[in-house]
């Protein structure tokens, strides 16, 4: 049963009775109350199969309710376990009444769904290429005596100009409910931002996918922001470069005092640049969760 409840006070007997039994029969232990005896598995064995579990999406290869079922039948039947109800003999799986209590009694894990991750994302983030990053990292560091204002972040993010709409207070039972955008189809406009450790921020950049670009397009925008466009409205080597110029513009380093670009691995106008290992940027990259995440929050 999904959620039983105790309905009598059967098998609940007090410890006056207990030690009464006990010392009547000479009973050394004698258990009271109610037992399991559907419980497939111990704490400690059903504590393995949480973990592996967790270990399971950790690298990418996750399991659905349905394969949790199955993975129960198989570990019972691994371990000999002798409380399996004769009916998993017969699907080869537990039943959804397992997997809800198995849940409960687990709550750190819950049911979750997955971003789409790309096998070279997924195999790139490794021990070998993060140390190498860092080991480059700390020898520019002891070379120039960055401080925090001199090392610099630059990232860039799709933002789309028609926002999905929040939940509204309405009628109960109305199926359609509209809200006002400016259009019903969005376009795609690049973000391009950069940042450093103590937190200052150079303008940023708007890449719009429009072949001849107007400055009526960032009319309005944030003080001393850039603007280009393109077909596409991805940022490209050119609008790059358009980038690098308008970052050394504002950053004003200098041969005396560099600062550190996370980026790519040269240096430029006295901007040294280091660059992220490949495909690993979604774990590394700090705007990706401390800026882009906030500002998407606030701006749909």
């Amino acid at each position: 049963m999904r959620a039983y409840r105790r309905k009598s006070e059967r098998a609940s007997q007090s410890q006056e009775v207990y030690e009464y039994i006990k010392k009547k029969k000479n009973i050394e232990s004698l258990r009271v109350g109610y037992v399991k005896p559907r419980q497939v598995f111990t704490a400690e064995e059903e504590g393995k199969m949480a973990s592996y579990l967790l270990k399971c999406a950790e690298i990418y290869f996750g399991l659905l309710p349905i394969e949790v079922k199955k993975l129960e039948y198989q570990y019972g039947v691994q371990l000999n376990a002798k409380n399996i109800p004769p009916s998993r003999h017969q699907i080869n799986m537990a039943g959804i009444d397992w997997f809800q209590n198995f849940m409960r009694r687990n709550p750190h894990l819950s049911l979750r769904i997955p971003e789409e991750t790309s096998s070279s994302r997924a195999t790139s983030f490794n021990k070998p290429n993060v140390n190498s990053f860092f080991e480059i990292y700390q020898r520019l560091l002891q070379k120039y005596q960055f401080n925090a204002s001199r090392i610099w972040n630059i990232d860039e993010t799709g933002v789309t100009t028609v926002q999905k709409p929040k939940k509204i207070v309405a009628a109960r039972g109305q199926k359609q409910i509209g809200a006002i955008t400016s259009a019903e189809r969005g376009t795609l406009v690049t973000l391009a931002c950069a940042s450093n450790a103590a937190g200052n921020f150079i303008p940023p950049m708007f890449v719009f996918p429009r072949l001849k670009y107007s400055e009526m397009f960032i009319r309005g925008g944030p003080p001393d922001c850039l603007g280009a466009g393109n077909s596409s409205g991805w940022m490209t080597e050119k609008e790059f470069l358009i980038f690098m110029d308008h970052f050394i513009k504002h950053a004003k380093p200098t041969k005396e005092e560099p600062v550190l670009l996370l980026l790519d691995n040269h240096q430029k106008n006295n901007v040294i640049m280091l660059s992220f290992p490949p495909h690993c940027s979604h774990n590394l990259q700090p705007l990706d969760v401390g800026v882009y995440g906030p500002f998407k929050n606030l701006f749909t």
